[in-house]
């Protein structure tokens, strides 16, 4: 399953002591495919080309250094789509307004502003009508937890939040902006974002390490009138739990009736818990590094505590083959190669499988295929791909519209929901439970459901005109 990439190799050869063709053998012995040739210069003795290859990542190096090491071949420079797509940054800002003579710049700057600015001093909530507050949203990180990464630190996580800003308005037209800090102390963390506030509708947390992003979140949703979303927890756990009422359609069962095990307690096997709860799961065993969490455990994690009181109602103990038996569904959110082909065969028949750690998810996906009856992971190179850009767009979308104070359950679950219906009874089948994130029902869909839990939870302070 390894990922697959594609280089441009700009290669000056000596015509008189290497060939072509021993050049493309190379290549081709170190797992490359040339897929495309450039003659940028030719002479009698020499010619500079541009040779662009397909080759698993791993075979990058071992490519290089075979053509590298072949007499009068001299690599001049090596580049890749992914580096090029990122060079300068991904997003820039634009002005709505042409500022072309000096009435113009009156009416955008000094003078005319001033009287806008005095119109927000004396309603703030004019901000949300007259300034980019309505429709921005700020994607903020530390760079602790930067998907298969790790603890990166905030200059590297940047190109994930500008990736991130970069979805938000493609897909659902909100305009975002990457706000990486440069402290990973929650207390710092906490009172940074409570500062620039007040120039955005909207916080998107992102790649913050567990525990602290638990307390990080919570504070600032307490503590700010604008919603806070963590979309490593919740965005996870939405398009889980649409994907999985979806599977359950397929096999027949009902969240209420089955028995799910959730392997992985950390920021969004939290969340997936708590989102499966919230949607009516009753029969729910969390496992982590400790085993099965159970009630008459002490935990020293809160979050963990609070999850041994609200699931595993039976009290089962010990690892995940021990609880796994006689399961309905499995999902993953933890490491590669913890559930194998006998945990699989314990489950219950049609068992569902989301495996979803990344790259690598908990198991080989063309090895569990004989054995699950639905399969789910968070690759793109699999069917059923459960992606959480399927869902934060829509969520600020609709947020962003209803002016909402907070994202709470029951817009989540309306999010799932709202994905899940996408998929129409006549396309769901068991490589098709999930809508493709380049579906445009997506965001329009999450957007109507968000809105209408918002406005009938009272957590909205603004009815968008078409729910009038």
């Amino acid at each position: 399953m390894a990922l697959g990439t594609s280089i441009t190799i700009r290669l000056e050869m000596d015509k008189t002591r290497v060939t072509f063709g021993e050049v493309a053998a190379a290549i081709g012995e170190g797992g490359g495919d040339v897929v495309a040739i450039d003659v940028i210069h030719a002479s009698a003795d020499s010619t500079i080309r541009d040779l662009t290859i397909n080759l698993p990542e791993s075979a990058r190096e071992a490519v290089l250094k075979a053509v590298g090491e072949l007499p009068g071949t001299r690599i001049v420079n090596v580049s890749d789509r992914t580096f090029l797509a990122h060079l300068g940054g991904k997003i820039e800002i634009r002005a709505k307004t042409p500022v072309k003579n000096r009435e113009d710049l009156s009416h955008v700057y000094t003078p005319g502003v001033a009287k806008v600015c005095m119109a927000i001093h004396e309603d703030p909530q004019k901000a949300f009508t007259l300034t980019i507050k309505r429709n921005t949203i700020a994607v903020v990180s530390d760079g602790t937890a930067v998907l298969g990464l790790g603890d990166i630190g905030p200059k590297a996580a940047m190109p994930v939040m500008e990736g991130k800003a970069m979805l938000f308005k493609q897909f659902a037209g909100v305009d975002a902006f990457p706000i990486c800090l440069d402290t990973k102390d929650p207390e710092e963390i906490i009172r940074a974002v409570k500062q620039i506030a007040p120039a955005f509708g909207g916080i998107n947390l992102e790649d913050i390490s567990s525990p602290r992003c638990f307390e990080i979140e919570r504070r600032l949703a307490e503590e700010l009138d604008i919603p806070v979303f963590h979309d490593d927890q919740h965005g996870t756990a939405v398009v889980v739990l649409a994907g999985l009422l979806n599977a359950l359609r397929i096999v027949g069962k009902s969240l209420e009736d089955a028995k799910l095990v959730v392997l992985g307690v950390g920021a969004a096997g939290a969340a997936c818990i708590k989102m499966l709860l919230a949607a009516g799961a009753k029969n729910l065993i969390a496992v982590d590094r400790c085993g099965a969490l159970h009630r008459a455990e002490k935990y020293d994690n809160e979050m963990w505590e609070w999850i041994a009181g609200n699931c595993n109602p039976n009290g089962e103990k010990g690892e995940l083959g021990d609880v796994i038996a006689g399961a309905d569904v499995f999902v993953g959110v933890s490491r590669p190669g913890l559930l194998t082909v006998e945990h699989i065969k314990s489950m219950a028949p049609d068992p569902i499988v989301f495996a979803m750690a990344n790259p690598d998810p908990e198991i080989d996906p063309e090895l569990a295929e004989k054995h699950v009856r639905v399969m789910a992971t968070g690759r793109s190179d699999f069917p059923n791909q459960i992606n959480n850009v399927l869902c934060f767009p829509g969520m600020f979308r609709g947020a962003l519209d209803c002016r909402a104070r907070v994202i709470n359950e029951e817009m989540k679950v309306a999010a799932a929901q709202a994905i899940a219906s996408v998929v129409e009874d006549d396309e769901l089948n068991e490589q098709y439970i999930i809508p493709s994130v380049f579906n445009d029902k997506v965001v329009d869909r999450i957007r109507q459901g968000v809105v209408e839990a918002a406005l009938r939870t009272g957590v909205a302070r603004r009815t968008p005109p078409d729910f009038r």
